[in-house]
C-alpha cells in the first residue's frame, strides 16, 4: 500500500458536459489520455473540479469506470467519494471500489460543522467500508471546519490513510506536521497558487486544476524541483501564476472555457456554476496567449523530456 506513485502534478479532471447537459464521455476520454501522455502518475475523477455536487451517483460510477478503462493500469485512478453525510460517503466509496478505482479522495464533511471527534469518526467509517487507500481532503474555505493537526496525525497511524490533499494554502502547516507523520504518508497541495513553495518545502506534489490546461509545463515544474533546478522551477511556475489565479477566481468555469478554446471540451457547466461573462472570457484568452509563446513551449518540452519517468 506504499503510495510512491502519489507524486507530481495530478489533474483534478473537469467533467465535460454536452449541449444536452449530459456527461460527455468521449470528451472525458480525451482529457484522460492527454494527462496520461504528459506523464501524470494519477488522475482524479468526480471531485471539486469535476463539479461533484451536481453529479448523480450513476454519473460518478460511469466516470470512474471510464477512467479505469482508459487508464488500463498506466496511471492510478482516484475517485472523489466525499460527502457531508457519512452514510453517503461510505456508499460512494464502496461504489468507487466496485468501479475499479485505485484510491478514494474523501473530504472533511462540509456544512454540518462537525467537531474533530466527528471528523475522526467519519473518516474511520469510510476506511472501514473499503479495502482501498484513502486520501484525506482538507479544504477549510469550503467546509468551514479544518482537519486539525491532531486529527490528521491520529488518522495517519493507519496505513490505509495514504495522504493529505491540503487545500488550505498554508505552507507552514506542511513544515509543522511532516515530522509527525509516518514515512508512507504523502502530502499534496490542493492550491495551484502555492504549489511551488509547498513542494519546495517537502510536499510530494499537487492535485491541480491548472495542469488540465498545460500538463507538460506543470510536470516540468515538478521535474525541475526534483532535480534541484530551483531557478528553472521558479521561472516555469511564474508563468503559470496568472492563469492559475483566474482559474481559482472562477472555478471551474474558467478552466472549462480555456479547454474549450483548445477544442477539448464544451464550456458547459451545471448550475449553480454558470459560464464566464465576456470580460472574464477575455482575461482567460489573454492569459492563454501569454502562455503560448514558442520560447515557453520549447522550454517546457525540454524540461519534461529531461525528467525521469514517474514510477
Amino acid at each position: 500500500m506504499k503510495p510512491n506513485w502519489l507524486t507530481g502534478y495530478i489533474p483534478d479532471l473537469p467533467t465535460p458536459f454536452g449541449e444536452d447537459g449530459e456527461v460527455d464521455l468521449d470528451a472525458f476520454a480525451r482529457l484522460c489520455e492527454r494527462q496520461i501522455a504528459s506523464g501524470a502518475s494519477a488522475i482524479v475523477v468526480g471531485e471539486t473540479t469535476g463539479e461533484a455536487p451536481t453529479l448523480t451517483t450513476v454519473e460518478k460510477a460511469h466516470l470512474v469506470r471510464r477512467a479505469v478503462e482508459i487508464a488500463h493500469g498506466r496511471v492510478r485512478v482516484i475517485a472523489g467519494a466525499g460527502s457531508n453525510a457519512t452514510d453517503r460517503a461510505v456508499e460512494l466509496t464502496r461504489q468507487a471500489e466496485a468501479a475499479g478505482a485505485d484510491a478514494v479522495l474523501s473530504v472533511v464533511p462540509y456544512y454540518n460543522k462537525p467537531m474533530q471527534a466527528g471528523i475522526l469518526a467519519h473518516f474511520r467509517a469510510v476506511a472501514e467500508a473499503t479495502a482501498l487507500p484513502v486520501i484525506l481532503h482538507d479544504v477549510p474555505s469550503r467546509t468551514l471546519r479544518e482537519l486539525s493537526d491532531a486529527t490528521l496525525t491520529r488518522l495517519a497511524e493507519s496505513e490505509q490513510f495514504i495522504g493529505l490533499h491540503d487545500s488550505s494554502g498554508d505552507v507552514g502547516r506542511l513544515v509543522r506536521v511532516r515530522t509527525w507523520l509516518p514515512p508512507h504518508f504523502r502530502l499534496l497541495s490542493g492550491d495551484d497558487l502555492t504549489a511551488l513553495p509547498f513542494m519546495a518545502a517537502g510536499g510530494h506534489g499537487c492535485i491541480s486544476a491548472v495542469v488540465n490546461l498545460v500538463p507538460e509545463l506543470c510536470q516540468a515544474v515538478h521535474a525541475s524541483l526534483k532535480e534541484g533546478r530551483l531557478q528553472s522551477a521558479r521561472y516555469l511556475f511564474g508563468r503559470l501564476v496568472p492563469i492559475a489565479g483566474l482559474f481559482a477566481a472562477e472555478h471551474p468555469a474558467a478552466l472549462k472555457y480555456a479547454l474549450a478554446l483548445l477544442g477539448l471540451i464544451q464550456p458547459a457547466t451545471r448550475l449553480p456554476i454558470v459560464q464566464l461573462n465576456d470580460a472574464a472570457k477575455a482575461e482567460v484568452t489573454r492569459a492563454i496567449a501569454e502562455l503560448g509563446d514558442e520560447e515557453l513551449r520549447a522550454f517546457g518540452q525540454s524540461e519534461h523530456q529531461a525528467a525521469s519517468p514517474v514510477s
